[in-house]
């Protein structure tokens, strides 16, 4: 058995207050100017680099801290507790451990280090496809094996931080899916420098918040075959780990936007005074923020099991996912519960409580559809029927 503890050490309280100071230095303002511009935010990534925090997963011989997926996870949760966006932060915790896992040593040698320092990006993962959707195994992109390269050729949409990455991660089929007898199989996952890349292209994808969004096009893209992370046509179950991973780091992003969120509502609800007595004090304003601080908290602790067994090395697929979504549903619940107690105000921008309630609804969406975490569980944890 795992020994999870729901209590955090000390050297991982100070992680925590050290991020919380760091954030202090990019406040709100910073936050909307970006939103409003739509641009990505380079100081703050920069800052993070120089600090370690966006290599706290890389090992100690790469250059990187060596710390588990919880303390990664603390890191992400205090940025957006403290009213940022981690978005630009958690891909290149989560994508690398595919590397780490399945690369080989040349490969880990050669991209680790850099990463590590900030020389290098990873920040782009390439998986979704506009006719496959989440049903990763129907991905269209290929990639065909000649000589001492691949060609790739294909499309990838809802793609983040392509522009802002130097290297990306991506998954291509490299066997028919009439070929292969199990549809999982003839997936390859590969690790390549799109730095002018000829044939790739990247257009912008303008969504409801500011997450740098892509769509992608491969014509006949030449990659080396060393590109190639892992064995070829096992692509889909070295990505699996990698997949858990994300789901504990974007859990505990939706922990810090529900606790932003708690934080936020009930301080205005003891400040803001309507009819001679602070709203606070009225059951419907009182009772939805209290619920919702519940719902975190519980999800909380669901999230501290999942990245628990994580770093002890066992199998956490459902953990992981029930700790994604209970995030992400408690945060809405606190986004709700926020915006209601603020009234009008809370649709100004300069409280950045809209800003925040259209960042933290993603992760009900994404990076997997909380209906398909309902399907996994009623599957695969409680034996019911396939349903997709």
């Amino acid at each position: 058995m795992v020994d999870i503890h729901i209590t955090l050490t000390e050297e991982q309280q100070a992680l925590k207050k050290a991020v919380a100071d760091l954030c202090q230095l990019y406040p709100g303002s910073y936050w909307r100017e970006l939103d409003a511009k739509r641009e990505y935010p380079e100081a703050f990534v920069q800052e993070l680099s120089k600090a370690g925090y966006l290599a706290a997963l890389i090992p100690e011989a790469y250059g990187g801290s060596g710390l588990g997926i919880l303390e990664g996870g603390l890191i992400l949760e205090e940025i957006n507790r403290s009213g940022g966006n981690a978005a630009a932060c958690h891909a290149q915790m989560y994508i690398m451990g595919t590397l780490l896992r399945h690369g080989s040593d040349e490969q880990k040698a050669r991209y680790l280090p850099q990463i590590a320092s900030g020389a290098l990006r990873l920040q782009a993962f390439g998986v979704t496809e506009p006719n496959s959707g989440s049903d990763t195994t129907q991905l269209q992109t290929t990639a065909v094996r000649q000589g001492d390269a691949y060609v790739v050729n294909g499309q990838k949409i809802f793609i983040s931080r392509v522009m802002q990455s130097d290297l990306m991660l991506l998954l291509a089929r490299t066997t028919p899916l009439s070929e292969v007898r199990k549809r999982t199989d003839g997936l390859s996952v590969f690790l390549i420098d799109i730095r002018d890349l000829p044939g790739f292209e990247a257009r912008p994808l303008q969504t409801m918040l500011n997450h740098s969004t892509n769509v992608l096009f491969f014509d006949g893209v030449e990659i080396p075959a060393d590109s190639l992370v892992g064995v070829e046509g096992k692509g889909f179950s070295h990505i699996l780990d990698g997949m858990n991973a994300e789901r504990v780091l974007v859990a505990s992003q939706s922990v810090g936007d529900g606790r932003w969120f708690v934080e936020k509502g009930s301080q205005y609800a003891k400040e803001r005074v309507v009819f001679g007595k602070p709203i606070g004090a009225n059951q419907g304003v009182q009772f939805p923020i209290a619920k919702a601080h519940m719902a975190v908290e519980a999800a909380d602790l669901m999230r501290l099991k999942a990245a628990a067994m994580f770093d002890a090395g066992e199998p956490c697929g459902p953990e992981a996912n029930m700790a994604k979504y209970l995030s992400a549903e408690a945060a809405w619940e606190a986004a709700n519960a926020c915006l209601d107690c603020h009234g009008g105000y809370g649709f100004a921008s300069e409280y950045d409580v809209e800003r925040k309630f259209r960042e933290t609804r993603l992760y009900k969406t994404a990076p997997v559809n909380n209906n398909l975490v309902l399907a996994y569980v009623g599957q695969h944890v409680l034996g019911m029927p396939r349903s997709y």
